[in-house]
């Protein structure tokens, strides 16, 4: 028991070390990091969605930093090819003059990948990403192999451009465990960013977990229990946000829902719940844990039908009315 208690005293010290190390360099969305630390350590994928020169890269590069993870960034274009991020075979010359086939790994191959704008790339290189994300592994020249946990991807999505961009299916996006909107920064701290960024001195983060302690973060994270209320709670609130659901909701999700989350969002839910619980140190999930993380986890699983577009009811209205009604 005692020996429990000091692995719980020393994950929480460095939690904070963590969070005070990645405040170092990225001014405000508190919330965000919270949210990407969430996924991370619950082992899920990332859809990032925001305008540009939000920091989305330093975020990902700065959680990459500090847990000593590798860490890749690719540009998607329209011409890129599945080959430009899982790797390809080059015919090499060897000093016998003999020639032999080589595998060069693409930049799919590292803990944490950054894929920026990942809707400017065409539907053959976005399900090779996909897939690489699902398998945990990448099929080319004829083999299999395996990509080295942790692996993370956080893609992005830029929301005021839509020319030449190619939208992903709502199949597809099922596949990410967060879809996370970031804002703007507020007064106060966009003085911050301006100071921080326009002299001489830059902070560059120091590395404060290993790769094994965020494997062994990742274990922690399925060890933590779930009290039954809050299964009942979850599976409530993602069964009541399917149009054939009856309860308090019904008529509302009836008029405004197309399609209702799946069983992915309950599982996805329990998940960020656990991981939340950890990164505040709670010895199990609570209700507020789950309301927590329902945006992140419903936003891109429920899709609003026509009435909610004409009369402007968003998929985040739908949540909170959700939330507000679900007991």
């Amino acid at each position: 028991m005692t020996n429990n208690m000091e692995k719980w005293e020393s994950c929480g010290t460095k939690i904070r070390h963590l969070k005070d190390e990645i405040a170092k360099v990225i001014v405000g969305q508190d919330e965000i990091i919270e949210q990407m630390l969430t996924s991370l350590f619950a082992g899920g994928h990332c859809l990032i969605i925001g305008v540009p020169g939000l920091a989305k890269t330093l975020l990902v590069s700065t959680l990459a930093k500090t847990l000593g993870l590798s860490f890749n960034r690719i540009q998607f274009t329209p011409d890129m090819m599945p080959s430009d991020i899982l790797g390809c075979e080059i015919l090499q010359e060897t000093d016998g003059r003999n020639r032999q086939f080589k595998f060069v790994k693409g930049p799919v191959f590292a803990n944490l990948i950054l894929a920026d704008e990942i809707n400017r790339t065409p539907p053959k290189t976005q399900s090779a990403l996909l897939e690489a994300m699902q398998e945990k592994q990448v099929t080319a020249a004829g083999r299999s192999m395996r990509l080295e946990e942790p692996f993370i991807v956080y893609a992005t999505q830029n929301p005021i451009e839509h020319e030449g961009t190619y939208p992903l299916p709502e199949a597809q996006l099922d596949r990410f465990f967060f879809s996370l909107n970031i804002n703007y920064p507020k007064m106060n701290e966009e003085r911050e960013i301006v100071l921080r960024t326009t002299g001489k001195v830059h902070y560059e983060p120091q590395n404060v977990l290993s790769i094994n302690e965020v494997l062994e973060f990742q274990n922690i994270v399925l060890d933590i229990p779930v009290p039954e209320n809050a299964l009942d709670y979850v599976l409530k609130l993602v069964q009541a946000s399917r149009p054939e659901a009856s309860g308090d909701t019904e008529s509302f999700i009836k008029k405004y829902v197309a399609w209702g989350a799946g069983p992915r969002a309950s599982q996805n839910l329990i998940r960020a719940a656990k991981a939340l619980a950890l990164l505040n140190m709670n010895p199990s999930i609570s209700i507020e844990d789950i309301r927590k993380s329902a945006l992140p986890v419903l936003r891109h699983r429920i899709i609003p039908n026509y009435n909610a577009v004409g009369e402007g009811i968003t998929v985040e209205d739908i949540i909170s009315h959700l939330l507000e009604n679900v007991k």
